[in-house]
């Protein structure tokens, strides 16, 4: 299955300029969460929350209101909700990939959904907090300032946000990024194209922390664990 995928991002049948490149990366994104991830991934990554993410989440849920409205953006198959709606909080997932969304609803079937991506939401202060987990390194770096500014955009004043950065190993990253270049894409440093057609983008954590800062959003606390760098953020 995954045979499909690596034409769309090969030097021949690429776009020729990044804005159209990237269009395509998301397009493909969507296409393999759909058909590839969204029956597989509760068996293989959605039963268990890591020590790192289950600690973090506790802070946060401490500053949120008991019974607060919590967005979770790229809920995915709602792996988090039962933590989540605990405490008679409650829950709006929103993911661009329907088969996820699928799979969530089935699942938690009051829980309400949206099929929107990151870069297209549009809440305007509508929830008291919300969480981005595992998600991000989905997202190119021209994405990143306007995700968290609708994030931002979405909560309440002084709303927090949790959300995690994927880490991997600088080495391995360049390397991935230079056999990238030598097949024609268009990358930028920090940008992996795996040959079957997935993609992964690691910023530098100070570079996240400074579109952080320009989203007006404050910081409360961070960790590393288990994989990711974990962003607990206050909105200003």
């Amino acid at each position: 299955m995954a045979g499909q995928y690596p034409r769309i991002l090969d030097q021949e049948t690429r776009p020729m300029n990044r804005s159209d490149w990237l269009r395509q990366v998301r397009r493909t994104a969507e296409e393999r969460m759909d058909t590839l991830f969204a029956a597989i991934y509760d068996d293989n990554w959605g039963a268990t929350i890591e020590p790192s993410h289950q600690r973090m989440m506790s802070r946060f849920l401490s500053l949120c209101p008991p019974r607060g409205a919590i967005l979770d953006a790229a809920c995915g198959t709602g792996k988090y909700w039962p933590t989540l709606l605990a405490g008679g909080r409650t829950v709006h997932g929103v993911d661009q990939s329907q088969g996820m969304l699928d799979r969530a609803r089935a699942k938690f079937p009051d829980v309400p959904t949206e099929n929107v991506g990151l870069q297209e939401l549009g809440y305007g202060e509508a929830f008291d907090a919300a969480i981005c987990m595992d998600a991000l390194e989905n997202v190119c770096p021209e994405g990143w300032p306007l995700v968290l500014t609708n994030l931002h955009r979405a909560l309440k004043p002084a709303g927090c946000l949790y959300f995690t950065v994927e880490l991997a190993e600088q080495q391995e990253v360049e390397a991935a990024y230079a056999a990238g270049r030598q097949r024609g894409l268009p990358l930028v440093a920090g940008e992996w194209v795996l040959l079957e057609g997935g993609y992964h983008y690691y910023p530098r954590i100070e570079r996240v922390r400074e579109w952080a800062r320009l989203a007006q959003f404050r910081p409360v606390e961070e960790t590393i664990g288990d994989f990711y760098h974990h962003f607990l953020v206050r909105k200003d």
